[in-house]
């Protein structure tokens, strides 16, 4: 046999390529029937940018902790980075519309998805409830174009749960306010143009500000050494008495009560990305029990996959049709704090328990970024903490069934 003869490989040893990502839009109970064209439309557009454009790259993005700015240019492109809020210019996206953007997003990655909640769920929310017309007519339509980027600024190195008590004072001056404190864990604080900014004013209050990220003392360090959404950066800042105008003050932030306004607007995002992370994570066991073959046979063919498989459908559809009910109430004006907080709750425990199934069920392969339950293993953990912890939820919910707080 000459020398440069290729030995062949042995048959049984050549693993293959599995095809994990293909949508298989499971919806036993009809939860996604007589959906409007108009909101299809953005789901759709999503799925699309998933499948074509987040696909090939976000595993090494992941990886290597890249915050990936081209990707949040498209979505202004798209227009899917508005979370609903309304836009001069921009046609109307509904509560739906945006729920459903927010689930495909998050069937890609949680941190594409959580760059949409940050910019258009958070940071242009505060401006277009609580900011001025000139606010409002100056940053939020090249925000949602992707032109510039937000962040909002709440959440203290001290003052996580208990944000309510946040330290940072911004106090007035002869041309402004001088704002000075820290902020933690700051979606787009080190990347972005603006910070929405909250802070105890004069009064004692929690007043909002739009502060320019490139504003002498503030300075916006990113946290390295992330095992969750890798793929968006936070930052630890610290405001050095940083001056801004008047006219950064958003005149519709007055109290607390106007900041938890715009945290429950976005209590059933989280809720709906929970659900676009476990749908992912069902699609990627289905195909994999279908394409794995072990002991001469498929997985699919054992009776504890196809068991585990039916365990998670079962669970997808309790939360489809969950948050569809809470999402059709919202819209009507009939949803309450507590059920936003039922729906957030709810939805992260259960997609934890899948994305946990799902890993587990893929073996050796399920901690390969490549194959999806591994990145979603990840970041479901921060998903479960972020706009309020599971015990947070607990002690509103429990609250409401009681008539007791039990907060400290």
């Amino acid at each position: 046999m000459s020398q440069n003869s290729t030995s062949p490989v042995a048959l049984g040893t050549q693993e293959p390529e599995y095809d994990l990502w293909q949508p298989l839009d499971p919806d036993v109970a009809g939860v996604f029937r007589g959906i409007s064209a108009e909101d299809l439309a953005y789901r759709d557009r999503a799925r699309e940018f998933v499948q074509n454009e987040v696909r090939p790259v976000i595993a090494g993005i992941w990886d290597r902790a890249e915050y990936p700015l081209d990707l949040a240019k498209r979505l202004g492109d798209l227009d899917l980075l508005r979370d609903g809020v309304d836009v001069a210019g921009f046609p109307e996206q509904s509560l739906l519309a945006a729920s459903l953007t927010t689930m495909e997003l998050s069937r890609g990655d949680g941190s594409i998805a959580t760059i949409v909640g940050v910019q258009g769920g958070l940071a242009m929310r505060s401006i277009a409830e609580c900011g001025s017309d000139e606010q409002r007519r100056h940053w939020l339509e090249p925000m949602a174009r992707g032109l510039e980027l937000g962040a909002f600024a709440l959440t203290e190195p001290t003052h996580g749960s208990d944000s309510v008590s946040l330290e940072t004072r911004a106090e007035s001056s002869d041309d402004g306010y001088v704002i000075t404190g820290h902020k933690k864990w700051i979606g787009s604080g080190s990347v972005g143009r603006i910070a929405v900014v909250w802070a105890r004013g004069d009064d004692g209050q929690v007043q909002g500000f739009i502060v320019p990220q490139d504003a002498p003392g503030y300075r916006a360090t990113t946290i390295e050494g992330k095992m969750s959404l890798r793929a968006i950066w936070q930052a630890h800042i610290e405001l050095d008495g940083v001056r801004v105008p008047a006219g950064a003050k958003l005149p519709g932030a007055r109290s607390f009560k106007d900041t938890a306004r715009v945290l429950q607007a976005t209590r059933l995002g989280v809720a709906w990305g929970a659900l676009g992370q476990a749908t992912a994570v069902y699609e990627t066991a289905v195909h994999y029990a279908k394409q794995r073959v072990q002991f001469g046979r498929p997985l699919a063919a054992s009776q504890i996959v196809q068991s585990r498989l039916a365990q998670m459908l079962s669970q997808l559809t309790g939360l489809q049709t969950l948050l569809m009910s809470l999402t059709r109430a919202e819209e009507r004006g009939e949803l309450s704090g507590p059920g936003a907080s039922l729906g957030k709750y709810t939805a992260t425990r259960t997609a934890r328990e899948m994305v946990a199934n799902a890993r587990d069920l893929l073996g050796g392969n399920g901690i390969l970024l490549e194959n999806r339950a591994g990145r979603h293993f990840a970041d479901i953990e921060a998903l479960h903490t972020y706009e309020g912890t599971e015990t947070v939820q607990a002690l509103i919910i429990g609250r409401d069934i009681t008539g007791v707080s039990a907060f400290a």
